[in-house]
């Protein structure tokens, strides 16, 4: 094969890749239903800095690892 064949090639190649995008992006577009709305929001809330009370994690086990004063398995 010349090069001029092979640029050739390759622009064939490169023409059917772009038909194939444009293709896909028609059909994504035809497909994907209108974005939804975002919810509604209320006021913002703010979390202070200060660490919670442990107290409120006294009787709590650590999802997956059991209880904190023993080791898991």
């Amino acid at each position: 094969m010349s090069l001029q064949d092979d640029l050739t090639a390759v622009r064939r190649s490169l023409n059917e890749l772009v038909r194939s995008v444009e293709r896909l992006e028609q059909d994504v577009a035809r497909q994907t239903p209108a974005a939804p709305r975002p919810a509604a929001r209320g006021p913002m809330v703010s979390v202070p800095d200060t660490p919670y009370d442990s107290s409120l994690w006294t009787d709590s086990d650590d999802e997956g690892l059991g209880a904190r004063d023993r080791r898991a398995p």
